[in-house]
């Protein structure tokens, strides 16, 4: 496994999307360790992508408009919803409580899996991505991608439970300030909206 594979992959997870935005959410609303499951789910939704590339399916995809079109739509309407949870408070900064502290552990991570399974933009790029680092001679190629693909989702979770770790250190002073969670809540909103319309505008 080459360097350059390590940078580039670290440098795709670093950047912020949706899996980051509702790991640090998760972080700010219900503490650290949900944000672990927030990660978990994050990276579980990229599975069916990789696997999608590998198969040769996310070519399919990207050869039918109509299915890049619905997938797409899917994703748009899902991210708006999360942007109008977020806003009513029942979506990824619902402030978790005492009474309930294990209520919402599937939730989160339907919502986090979901969050990538419905970006058809995963498919292609990993179908793009993960052969440049395949040797043209490599005698089992399949192979070879499945142990990028491990390696990338290992980076995937490892830095977003670093992004959620982070985002939890200053929970309490956030929760504390009512005013500002507030406008976290409808920076949030605004972040997920800005996202969704990122996604509709994108072309295969």
């Amino acid at each position: 496994m080459s360097p350059e594979f390590l940078l580039t992959a670290l440098v795709v997870v670093l950047a912020p999307g949706t899996g980051v935005l509702f790991t640090l959410a998760t972080a700010l609303s219900r503490g650290w360790k949900a944000s672990v499951v927030a990660a978990f789910g994050c990276t579980l939704g990229i599975l069916p992508h990789m696997i999608a590339a590998i198969t040769g399916l996310a070519a399919l995809l990207h050869a039918s408009a109509m299915a890049f079109q619905g997938m797409k739509l899917l994703g748009v309407l899902y991210l708006l919803y999360m942007a109008w949870m977020t806003v009513k408070e029942r979506g990824a900064l619902s402030v978790d409580t005492a009474q309930a502290p294990h209520r919402s552990m599937g939730r989160t991570i339907l919502a986090a899996f979901m969050l990538n399974i419905l970006n058809p933009k995963l498919s292609i790029f990993f179908l793009a991505f993960l052969p440049q680092f395949v040797d043209a001679g490599d005698p089992t190629p399949l192979l070879s991608m499945v142990e990028l693909s491990a390696v990338f989702m290992a980076l995937t979770f490892v830095v977003f439970v670093g992004y959620g770790a982070c985002a939890a250190l200053v929970r309490d002073r956030i929760l504390a300030q009512p005013r500002v969670l507030t406008w976290m809540r409808r920076a949030f909103a605004g972040a997920f909206v800005a996202l969704g319309v990122k996604l509709a505008l994108a072309e295969r």
